[in-house]
């Protein structure tokens, strides 16, 4: 069956040319929870809305296009810089928006799809709880009281959704729909859909498959909360690989501390035994070294000790 390619919002058709194809060296070799309480019908109705505005014409969605990373509701294309080579984008786009689960934030969002933003209101308010339970669960696995994760995080989180629509691709051996990484906030929850796998994790120097399972989320613990917790939860390295008939939609909904979060290994965690692996930093400056390596993401947090 012939393959419809599909345009990018900057009015640029996914073929697989130069400008999309990895160095050999990095081409792909082709943790979940259930019981969440976020009904399926949910989770059903926010990955079809957001399917539908990927499918709006090319240049409904380029209103949208921006390279700059402040801006809240933006679509943009990942890339990754090549030694020999230069800028490789990869296969997928991207929209990213606020969220909460209380204030109003529609009024950010699309008019187009018209239900998008009924829908989101709905699932950010469900999110909101889970997001609520998962700190508590965290705080007392460290041994906290259940609301300590939450307050070094902050008052005013950052509150962000990045949606990554990746289209099928001729070849998926010779591209990537998102480049390894590490996320930089405290936690994500990721929502993808059924039946079509493209997620890796990085274990033991090798990538895994995390398959979707049915009326799960997967939990990714970020670079925040390796550095609160003292290296006792790991912020895992992770990638996105294409497939060749198929495509495949992810929706994560992030949490990150307040700008002036104070973030260090939390005081309770440090002993005559367990020392303080990493400095404390405000997030902001850590967010500001971020961007000025140029978005060159690592899988130690930038201020550790070693």
């Amino acid at each position: 069956m012939e393959m419809t390619p599909y345009q990018l919002a900057n009015n640029t058709p996914l073929t697989l040319s130069p400008n999309f194809i990895l160095p050999e060296d990095k081409r792909p070799n082709l943790s979940e929870i259930i019981n969440h309480e976020v009904p399926r019908e949910l989770c059903q109705k926010v990955l079809a809305v957001v399917t539908e505005f990927f499918q709006l014409p090319p240049e409904e969605r380029a209103q949208y296009l921006t390279k700059d990373h402040s801006k809240q509701v933006k679509v943009f294309n990942y890339y990754q810089k090549y030694e020999g080579i230069g800028k490789v984008t990869m296969w997928s786009e991207t929209f990213s928006h606020p969220w909460h689960p209380t204030e109003n934030f529609t009024h950010l969002l699309p008019t187009n799809p018209p239900q998008y933003r009924e829908v989101f209101a709905e699932y950010a308010r469900a999110i909101g709880v889970l997001f609520d339970r998962l700190l508590s669960l965290i705080s007392r696995g460290l041994g906290l009281d259940k609301d300590c994760l939450k307050r070094r995080i902050g008052e005013k989180p950052g509150l962000h959704t990045i949606a990554n629509y990746y289209p099928a691709c001729p070849d998926p051996e010779l591209t990537m729909g998102l480049p390894d990484h590490n996320d930089l906030g405290s936690i994500a929850v990721l929502l993808q859909v059924e039946g079509v796998t493209g997620l890796q994790v990085i274990k033991d120097g090798k990538w895994l498959t995390v398959d979707p399972v049915p009326d799960a989320f997967v939990i990714n613990l970020a670079d925040q909360t390796q550095v609160l917790s003292n290296g006792k939860f790991k912020s895992i390295g992770h990638r996105a690989v294409t497939k060749k008939l198929l495509p495949r939609l992810s929706l994560g909904m992030l949490y990150t501390p307040s700008e002036d979060a104070v973030i260090g290994p939390i005081e309770d965690l440090i002993n005559e035994e367990h020392f303080p692996k990493y400095r404390n930093y405000i997030f902001k400056e850590y967010m500001e070294e971020f961007y000025w390596q140029e978005g060159k993401r690592r899988r130690v947090p930038i201020y550790g000790y070693y």
